[in-house]
Formats: C-alpha cells, structure tokens, sequence
C-alpha cells in the first residue's frame, strides 16, 4: 500500500474514525449506561403507575380483581407492588394464586410470599393440569390452603400435619416474566416499609399526586431498590397508596460485565477495525484506482482494454463516460488510420498508375512500333515499284501487321472499359461444359498443325451449369486455351479438368505439356503486356493483354483464379458459382 496513495488515506481516515467512535461508545457506556438504564427504567414504572391508578380510582375493584391488577402489574413491569392505608402499612394481598377443582369444590392456593421459593412451583402449569399439593387449609370449609410442595405427580410421603389434595387448575396467577426470586423480593416490601420513616414533606407530595422515589437496599444480599411511592383514591378507611419496587441489581451487572467484556474485546476490536477499514478502503477505492488505470490507458492511446463499472453512483457514470470517450477516441483514430491508410494506397495506386502508364505507353510504342516500321518498309517497297510477283505477298504482310494492331487496339480498349468499370455481366444459367466443347473445336486448325489432342475431363453424362456470362466466360477460355495451345510441345496433350470443389462451387483446369513459368513470373503473369521470359515473345502472337482481360472478367464473377507450374508443364484454374435453376439456352 502506496503512503500517499488514496486507499491509504481512506484507510488512515475510516480507521481513526471508527476507533474514535468506539472509544465515544465505551466513554458513555461507562458514565451515561447506568443512569439512563436508570432513568428509563423509574420513568416505565412512574408511567405503569399511572395508568394502574387510573384504573384502581375508575373501576372500584373488589379485593380478588385487586389482587389480579397487583399480579398483572408485577408480570408485566417486574416489580414488587403492595397497596398501602392511610397509616403507610401494607394491606393483605395475595397477587399469586392457584385455583384447584377437586371433590367437587374449588380449593384456592394462596401462594405466599415467605417459606416457598419459585424453584418450588412447577413451570409452564397450564389450565386442566393435575397437581397434587401439600399443605394446611386455614378456613373451616377446606377451601382456602397455604401450600408447601406443589407437584404434578404425586409427592413422596406425607409430612405430618399436612394435607395433600389432586385436583385440576380451574384458575391460576403465578410470576412470569421476572427476575431472580420475585417471592424473595415481593417479601422485601415489609423490610423496606420498616426502614421508611415517611417525612411531612413526602406526605404533602403524596397529597398533590406526585410520586415520591428513593433507593433502598437489602442489607443481607447487598442489593439495590428503587422504590416509587404514589396515592390511591381514598378508601372506606382514608387514604391509600401504592408502594412499588423493582431491582437495579440487572444494570450495575451489566455495566460491570460491559466493563469487563470491553477490556477483553478491546484489543480484537481495534484488530477487527484495521482489517475491515482496510478491506472497506480497498472496495470504496478500487473503482477509482480502476478509472485511474483507465485513464493511464486512454494516456497511452490504448483503447483494448475498457473498464466496465455497473454500479448507479458517480464511479459508474465515470466509467461509462470513459468507456464512451474511449470508443470516441479509438473510433476516431480508426478512421484517421484508415483514411491515412486509404490516402497512402492512393498514393501508391497513383504512382503505380504512373508507372503502368509509363509501361502502357513503352509497350503500346514498342507493339506498335515494329509492325509499323514492317508496313512502312512494304509501303516503300510498293512505292518504289517492285515486282509484281511480290507485290501480293506485300499487301498480305501489310494486312496482317494492320490485323495485330487492330487487335491490339480493341483488346486495349476492353481491358480500359474494365479498369473503368464499364462493364456489366448478364448473368444466366449456362452449361460449362458445352461452352467449353464449342470453344475447343474452334482451335482445330491449331490442334492439327501442332499435333496436339484435348481431354476433357468431365462426367461423360453431366451437365455442369454455372451462373455467369456466357460472352466473358467464352471470352476466358478462349484466352487461356490459346494461351495453352500456343505454350503446348507438340504431340502433347491439353487436359481440362471440370468439377465440383466446394459447396456451390465448380472449377475450371486447363492444363498443358510445356515450359513452365518461372517463380518471380507466377504473380505477375496477369499484368497487362507483361512477357515470362523464354515462354512468350511477340513471334508466339497475342497482344501481351489477354490474361489481363481474363483478370477482370473473373473478378466481375467473383472467381477465384490461379496459375501453378505442374510436373509436365502450366495449369490455369478458375471457379465459378453452380446454378440451381434451368438451363437458358
């Protein structure tokens, strides 16, 4: 990690910040926890108060229903309440109760809350359940009982002086919800009473309505009360009060274990802060190291490599600018290229031009010059009045040059209207192979004066149709099998070969015994007026154009052409598109 680099900084910042954070959190916990625990929990009791009272003044309960609101209240709140008279002395009450249906009568359990502990109540007793106690009744019926061992089976012997009753719960209010022993702490109500020495001025906040609050502790577990004090409506006997108090054991035990848990966790705290604040600053600046790379990219003028970010904030609408710059920057240096390029092969194309021009007009001087000068010098001879047994073979010599230089002008006048792009096939479904035997029995006469045979290789009974121009097709293989013809040894034969390459593809060999061509001279052999050497010469015939015109022909049909030196001599090949549809004749 770079000392000055951004994930550096971030984790510096994010790291000082969360400890600062956490040493705030353990500040407060150890000076604010304990009162505000405190705090809150006197406000919860003042405001259950409150509404217990509303209730009591509103409802005018009788003692059972007043028993039910002291349980409920102790339930809900944990807390120990305990309604007082006008002389501040605990009324009698019994909140926790057992309501039992046997011999056909309803014996009520008074829980007491002396002499039993809850470990002696049975737990999630439900209404229905058999019970079996031991206890004493303390009315003459046999209704009411002050238990000593309640159970759900049966207990073991009976002790004596007691008496055991089985029955089923009819009703029952038991402690839920509370803390350590509530029957120990609902028993600590008479001590804290004891140690109360209500004050006059205690005595005129009761008589406004306001609760008086103090904290008591019991001198034998070392534990401290809060205890809130507020008045009742007043009774048949005069005043009465509520006397509440619920523990602040739960808060100092829980700022002491804090305390402790905090000393021990400290240390894996601030170790868990360094490595999440340096996964955190790695994640948060990764985008912006990524765009920094980007951008060291885009630098360089390197436009492969985008960076792709697809979150919805600021670094994803970044990247995508970027990305979007990137593709603007390299689509334009593409086209800046290709226009450089285009205009350099222009260039090239132009001066290649200029050179062909040059060749062009060397060429067309020395093909015109020669059967010029042999036309002047029989002119001459005419002029000058030669024998008249010469004068036929004259004229026949001057008719057969002006015959070449025709030819050669009109084949540089088609081979201009294809550099032109002047020409536009008329494609039809044509058989190549009947083509082929047309043109071939029109080099008869060429055959026969150098003894020479052509094979066409070809199923006897197939028909190959291709999708061409007639005209120019005939055009090329007149071209190529003149050209065999004239290269052939005699006594040799000429092979044309016609089949299917490719799907929807047929090819085309023609193929002879002769010299072949050098190497340097394959490549260059479809240049206009371009001569191999020790193969074709003027006295041979041709113009020195009709590869050239083959050329352009076979590009206008999309052909693919070649010309490879074989075992015995040259073999020209081209391909053509097979045609599905009839024959048009």
């Amino acid at each position: 990690m770079k000392k000055h680099s951004v994930v550096f900084k971030l984790f510096i910042v994010t790291t000082a910040l969360i400890l600062i954070v956490f040493s705030l959190v353990l500040f407060a916990e150890g000076f604010f926890f304990e009162r505000f625990y405190r705090s809150t929990k006197i406000h919860e009791i003042e405001h259950a108060m409150a509404q217990f009272t509303e209730q009591f003044n509103k409802d005018g309960l009788n003692e059972q229903q007043v028993s039910r609101r002291l349980a409920s209240f102790m339930n809900q709140n944990d807390a120990s309440i305990s309604v007082l008279n006008d002389r501040f002395e605990r009324t009698a009450s019994n909140p926790y109760f057992l309501d039992l249906q046997a011999d056909n009568k309803t014996i009520s359990i008074s829980i007491p809350k002396e002499g039993m502990e809850m470990d002696a109540i049975p737990q999630k007793i439900k209404i229905g359940d058999v019970l079996v106690i031991d206890g004493i009744f303390m009315d003459e019926k046999d209704t009411i009982m002050q238990p000593v061992a309640i159970k759900h089976d049966n207990l073991s012997r009976l002790q004596e002086g007691l008496v055991r009753v089985k029955g089923k719960v009819a009703d029952f209010v038991l402690p839920e919800q509370r803390s350590y022993n509530p029957l120990y702490q609902d028993a600590l109500i008479e001590d804290a009473l004891r140690e109360w020495k209500p004050k006059a001025e205690d005595e005129s906040r009761l008589q406004k309505g306001s609760v008086v609050q103090l904290e008591w502790q019991d001198k034998w577990s070392g534990v401290d009360y809060a205890v809130l004090i507020s008045s009742l409506a007043k009774g048949e006997d005069g005043n009465r009060y509520i006397f509440v108090m619920t523990s602040l054991q739960p808060v100092g035990e829980a700022v002491g274990v804090l305390e402790q848990y905090f000393v021990y966790m400290a240390p894996i705290i601030v170790v868990l802060v360094i490595m999440l604040s340096m996964i955190y600053s790695r994640i948060v600046s990764r985008p912006l190291v990524m765009l920094s790379r980007s951008a060291e990219r885009l630098a360089k003028l390197d436009f492969t490599e985008q960076t792709e970010l697809h979150s919805k904030d600021e670094f994803g609408e970044l990247s995508r600018n970027m990305n979007a710059l990137s593709r603007n920057l390299d689509a334009a240096l593409n086209e800046l290229t290709h226009a450089n390029k285009k205009l350099q092969e222009e260039m090239e194309e132009k001066q290649r031009a200029e050179q062909l021009r040059k060749e062009l007009i060397a060429n067309i001087s020395h093909e015109l010059k020669t059967p010029l000068g042999i036309v002047k010098g029989f002119a001459e001879g005419l002029q000058d009045g030669v024998a008249s047994e010469k004068r036929e073979r004259y004229l026949g010599l001057i008719v057969n040059e002006t015959n070449r230089m025709n030819a050669l002008i009109m084949d540089m006048l088609e081979l201009s209207k294809f550099k032109a792009k002047a020409i536009r096939l008329q494609t039809r479904s044509i058989s190549l192979t009947a083509l082929i035997q047309k043109v071939a029995e029109s080099f008869s006469h060429q055959l026969d004066s150098k003894y020479l045979q052509i094979r066409l290789d070809t199923a006897a009974d197939e028909q190959l149709l291709v999708e061409a121009d007639s005209r120019r097709i005939e055009q090329v293989v007149l071209n190529l099998l003149s050209n065999a013809i004239r290269h052939a040894v005699e006594n040799s034969v000429i092979t044309i070969s016609i089949k299917r390459t490719t799907a929807g593809k047929v090819t085309t060999t023609i193929e002879n015994v002769g010299p072949a061509i050098a190497e340097p001279d394959l490549s260059r052999i479809w240049e206009q007026f371009y001569r191999a050497e020790h193969s074709r010469d003027r006295k041979s015939g041709g113009t020195g154009l009709g590869l050239a015109i083959v050329k352009h022909i076979l590009e206008l049909h999309q052909s693919r052409y070649d010309v490879v030196n074989t075992d015995h001599g040259v073999a020209f090949s081209f391909t053509l598109n097979e045609s599905r549809g009839e024959l048009i004749e």
